[in-house]
């Protein structure tokens, strides 16, 4: 039996990390739970009240609206504005009430609540909240078909819904910064213990298996990357001292960059040729030729197996309770690695991945130092100890300078006020369309119209989004009909599939805008069925409403201040190049002896600016483009620039360690290595700006050929000259490689001595 409950508690958790992995921070699961206990709790007060069932209706979709609007933070914020929110919803559906048999004016003050909620965007999380209110409860007046007379009973639901949804928010589901950063570490250890599985798997795959752990490889290594920018996002919310933020951001960066780097080494381990990081970040990238595991020895196959297996279990026992000598064992065996007369006989690329071993084993330490403190340190070997006056040192100079503020664009280059005055324009369209269809149910397509502006910068991502929620639409229209039939007359019954709709919804919401829609749609069949006013017809009618709103937002954003997708991905696209030079510059500078800069924020900036530019090219690379060559082109551009972003992120990583590590020396000789990449990429980002602009990429010999006849032991592999080296002349080679997308001239050694004897 004790054997038994071993077993299951061991199968447990790795159900756990499983679903921890897969929502990082549980903070999907925590905001589908409030949203939909607020409602329970609400329709629970409302039924005791004995409100009638169009008041139920209203109170729900209150306690929804009045739990998912709020953006702060902090518990206290967050009151302001439930308070604030409540008195703004009991004057939105007093003017719906108000205005019901006023058509025109009605419209006019719905149009201006549309425009003000999109507006307000621009005066922070606050802003964004009133005026989603404004719009919401205006929109659920004329969802129940306010009158006057129900006004008493709408404000008493109301004001149920909004005490129900703060005793959701602040006690039944209380999420604090600090607990949701600790369940976002849980996270980011879950997915890097997948990471870890995966390039075990990479390893023993045959030919035919390669490509798709191949595939597997990129989505976890994606994956990854993305709970480490959730942490660093959430880290500036934290309570937590400034320094302390600081040193787990720098551990969490450490552990991401040395998984990804060990990927790269066991694929060049079990291949006959170099492989670069660009195959882990390119889609349906060429599989490395000629695997070569069969030719390491069974010996040290094994011996390799054996050692990732280990790195694999000391990340599967990070937390605080796996203690114990066996694992710190393993840790040390591990870390003795970073010393080169303990690495096993055996070609250079497989000595390579034992580096790698002991490089990721030190971040796993530093890891748990960073979170659970020193421990014991009774059994530490020589190379552990070291680790650690590496780590103290690190934290001593920890301190994050602060960035300059960029400046914000005004007027009506400004987003918010930009999308505002689109959306009001749809928003016409779509009021004008939707009464020809139906004066009953057209806030539909307005409603549609003003969703696909949300979070959207470009006329690309309104047409995606207005074609993935009609899909959903669809979908939810068909689910809608086979619900309503179950359903019938059974009130609880069908509450109870309205709770499964809203907690689906708000659990697919960051995942995909088809499922969101699909369980919005299938929620609102089952509502109209509580308020016998379902047909079929009414759901085919939500489809050509749907439809209709999300042709009208896509008109207004082609016609009225129209941000092409094109001219915005080449935005992106400059800053992303211009943030990539400042840290490939501020790196080499530091390594080569320069001054100290925060390579930290830097590369922090450098990863949400690559992000954002991953956004705005989806509808570029949609499956639906027509253009499939520039699809192919897009994908190799981000897939480049990304390679580009992890070796700016790694030479960043070995800056930091020069001004207190024993290992590691500033190098003047590096100076001058950067100046080409650095010039390379300011043409590149010219470019980007202003298709006129001139200027070609500079291209010569390896950057290794610099030191090469002066200190031929620096090149030697393992070092960490060699390293950086490496990076270096990675980075140049992908920043030669965006010239030919870009459409930028590259000149050879050859033609500037061409164009140096012509002059």
């Amino acid at each position: 039996m004790p054997a038994t409950r071993g077993a299951s508690g061991r199968a447990r958790s790795r159900l756990w990390d499983r679903f921890s992995a897969s929502d990082p921070g549980l903070i999907r699961l925590v905001a589908a739970l409030r949203t939909v206990g607020s409602i329970v709790l609400t329709l629970g007060v409302l039924f005791l009240l004995h409100t009638p069932v169009i008041h139920l209706v209203a109170g729900a979709m209150g306690a929804m609206v009045a739990t998912f609007a709020i953006r702060e933070k902090e518990q206290g914020k967050q009151a302001v504005s439930l308070g604030l929110g409540l008195l703004m919803a009991l004057v939105s559906v007093s003017l719906g009430a108000l205005l019901g048999g006023r058509i025109i004016l009605s419209d006019l003050v719905f149009l201006a609540l549309i425009f003000g909620a999109v507006y307000a965007r621009r005066f922070g999380d606050r802003g964004y909240t009133l005026g989603l209110f404004g719009f919401q409860f205006y929109f659920v007046s004329l969802f129940v078909h306010a009158t006057l007379g129900a006004l008493p009973g709408l404000w008493l639901a109301l004001a149920v819904a909004f005490a129900c949804s703060a005793v959701s928010r602040f006690l039944l589901f209380r999420q604090t910064t600090a607990g949701t950063l600790n369940r976002l570490r849980t996270a980011f250890r879950a997915r890097l213990s997948q990471l870890i599985a995966i390039q075990i798997e990479m390893f023993d795959a045959t030919p035919d298996e390669l490509e798709k752990v191949l595939d597997d490889l990129r989505r976890h290594t994606a994956r990854l990357h993305e709970a480490a920018l959730m942490i660093q996002g959430r880290l500036g919310d934290s309570p937590e001292d400034p320094a302390t933020a600081d040193v787990l951001q720098r551990r969490i960066a450490d552990a991401e960059i040395s998984a990804e780097r060990l990927g790269v080494l066991l694929l060049n381990a079990r291949s006959a040729e170099r492989a670069d990081t660009l195959t882990l970040h390119l889609p349906h990238a060429p599989v490395p030729a000629q695997p070569a595991t069969g030719g390491l020895g069974a010996d040290t196959t094994a011996l390799l197996r054996r050692d990732l297996k280990a790195l694999h279990l000391l990340i599967t026992r990070l937390g605080p309770e796996h203690r114990g000598t066996a694992l710190t064992r393993v840790r040390n065996r591990l870390l003795g690695y970073r010393e080169e007369e303990n690495l096993p006989q055996g070609p250079a690329a497989v000595q390579d991945v034992f580096r790698g071993i002991g490089e990721a084993t030190r971040a796993v330490l530093g890891l748990r130092l960073a979170l659970d403190g020193p421990g014991d340190e009774s059994d530490d070997t020589a190379e552990t100890a070291r680790s650690r006056e590496e780590f103290e040192a690190e934290e001593v100079s920890a301190g994050s300078a602060v960035a300059a503020d960029e400046s914000e664009e005004t007027g009506l280059k400004r987003r918010s006020t930009r999308a505002a005055f689109q959306v009001a324009v749809g928003s016409v369209l779509a009021m004008t369309g939707g009464e020809f269809l139906s004066d009953q149910r057209w806030y539909w397509a307005v409603l549609t119209c003003w969703v696909v502006f949300l979070n959207t910068s470009s006329t690309g991502e309104i047409l995606v989004k207005g074609y993935r929620r009609l899909i959903g639409t669809v979908c939810g229209v068909i689910c809608g009909v086979v619900l309503a039939g179950l359903v019938g007359n059974h009130t609880w019954t069908a509450f109870g599939l309205v709770l499964l709709c809203i907690f689906g919804m708000f659990f697919t919401a960051p995942l995909s805008y088809a499922l969101m829609s699909f369980f919005v749609t299938s929620m609102l069949g089952v509502l109209y069925t509580l308020l016998h006013t379902y047909s079929v017809s009414v759901l085919i009618l939500r489809i050509e409403e749907t439809a209709l709103g999300a042709a009208c937002g896509i008109v207004a954003a082609l016609v009225v201040l129209p941000i092409h997708t094109d001219r915005r991905t080449d935005q992106l696209l400059h800053t992303v190049l211009l943030r990539l030079g400042e840290v490939a510059s501020a790196a080499v500078g530091q390594l080569s002896g320069g001054p100290t800069a925060d390579l930290l924020d830097m590369a922090r900036d450098l990863d949400t600016a690559l992000d954002d530019l991953r956004r705005s090219v989806q509808p570029l690379t949609h499956p639906f483009t027509p253009l499939r060559e520039r699809r192919q082109t897009v994908r190799y551009l981000v897939a480049l620039l990304e390679s580009c972003a992890y070796h700016a992120r790694s030479l960043a990583a070995t800056a930091e360690l020069v001004p207190y590590s024993k290992r590691i020396a500033a190098d003047p000789r590096l100076a001058g290595a950067g100046d080409r990449i650095a010039h390379n990429i300011a043409v590149l980002a010219a470019r980007a700006a202003d298709e006129e602009a001139a200027g070609e990429i500079e291209s010569g010999a390896s950057i290794a050929s610099m030191l090469e006849e002066t200190d031929p032991a620096a090149l030697r592999s393992g070092t960490v000259t060699f390293r950086v080296l490496r990076h270096l002349q990675r980075l140049d080679e992908g920043v030669v490689g965006l010239a030919r997308p870009l459409g930028v001239p590259v000149a050879t050694p050859e033609d500037r001595r061409a164009h140096r004897t012509a002059a």
